[in-house]
């Protein structure tokens, strides 16, 4: 599943499946313009740190054209457009470092058109778009061997296909170990309130013919007691230097069950969701969303009017109940200090 996100030379536009209508309906999202990039990227039309991360790519170069047909200094109005991507959500690393890379390719060239900087920032944009498919690939690979024939993995919100340019995170686990001849089974915890593990996670799956169970969130404990899941596996918006993981609300209370019931937990990721700058997942800014998302249920309200609600989008998981983290480059394992410092002085360029 890698059609999800297109870039269209015709039309010069970045074509989105919007996820909002998934499973009922695909509809798809055209952006053309900054403004459009960051709608997209605000109400969930693509989620997901590494969609994230390729959406915005292709943003920065959207924001350049938009630029042209603007009066004034060049400069200045990109470096506001690319401003208002990098600012469009806050938890997700993934986002900011894909406009910083643009950023780096822009200085580095030193004294070129704006012409010139859009045909090579078109051209990097691309690259990361594949480079996100191969690295999921890779992720698929060390993490499937972690996997064993028979497994049913549980994963929460939805880290595949729809949340990567294609094949997916902690779904990509699940596809490597199939394509390794085992046969596993994936519980997808539903993910109030947005629910892409109900809606998402079981769609891709099903789609694939992957054998998928959905779960309310707050069956984890059961499902677990009753020895019915074997690992888990879930992605990550934020990895900090200490090995904690950011993710979708919901995760450290799995990580917490897992660990009350001796079931490995495992985060996959690629390097450059590791964010070296933000020592703890306690220092990650977290998204306080749309209170309707809680609220409403369609356009049909829940809780009475007046009545005020959480609805923090992410929490941090402790590393010390992480089994491993999954990346393109391998498994790192505690300590996780020590273990993200050797892969980035490997691998200095993510």
């Amino acid at each position: 599943m890698t059609e999800h996100i297109q870039y269209s030379a015709e039309k010069d536009a970045l074509i989105l499946l919007d996820q909002r209508f998934l499973p009922n309906r695909e509809d798809w999202f055209e952006c053309k313009t900054t403004d459009d990039i960051c709608f997209a990227l605000v109400v969930m039309v693509v989620r997901g740190a590494p969609a994230i991360g390729v959406t915005a790519a292709y943003g920065c170069y959207l924001a350049g054209r938009e630029v042209q047909g603007m009066d004034g200094d060049w400069t200045a109005n990109l470096e506001a457009k690319l401003d208002q991507i990098h600012d469009a959500r806050p938890t997700a690393v993934n986002l900011r470092w894909a406009v910083r890379e643009m950023r780096r390719i822009w200085k580095e060239a030193g004294d070129i058109s704006l012409e010139d900087l859009l045909a090579i920032w078109l051209d990097r944009a691309k690259e990361i778009h594949v480079g996100d498919i191969e690295m999921c690939e890779l992720i698929g690979k060390f993490g499937g061997e972690l996997m064993d024939e028979g497994d049913t993995i549980m994963t929460h919100c939805n880290a595949g296909a729809l949340a990567t340019a294609g094949y997916g995170t902690a779904l990509g686990v699940v596809r490597g170990a199939i394509d390794q001849g085992k046969k596993v089974s994936v519980i997808a915890n539903e993910t109030r309130p947005f629910l892409q593990g109900a809606r998402l996670t079981a769609y891709e799956l099903h789609k694939d013919g992957i054998p998928v169970k959905v779960a309310c969130d707050n069956a984890c404990a059961l499902l677990m007691k009753r020895g019915l899941v074997d690992k888990v596996v879930v992605g990550a918006d934020r990895i900090t230097a200490n090995g904690d993981a950011v993710n979708k609300i919901g995760t450290f209370g799995v990580a917490v069950l897992a660990d009350r019931f001796n079931i490995p937990f495992y985060v996959a990721a690629p390097q450059y969701t590791i964010d070296t700058e933000t020592f703890s997942g306690d220092d990650v800014p977290i998204e306080d969303r749309d209170p309707k998302e809680v609220t409403h249920i369609g356009d049909h309200r829940i809780p009475p009017e007046g009545v005020e609600v959480y609805n923090l989008a992410f929490d941090p998981t402790p590393n010390e109940l992480i089994a491993g983290i999954i990346t393109e480059k391998g498994v790192l394992y505690p300590p996780y200090t020590e273990s993200i410092k050797k892969l980035f002085e490997d691998y200095p360029e993510g």
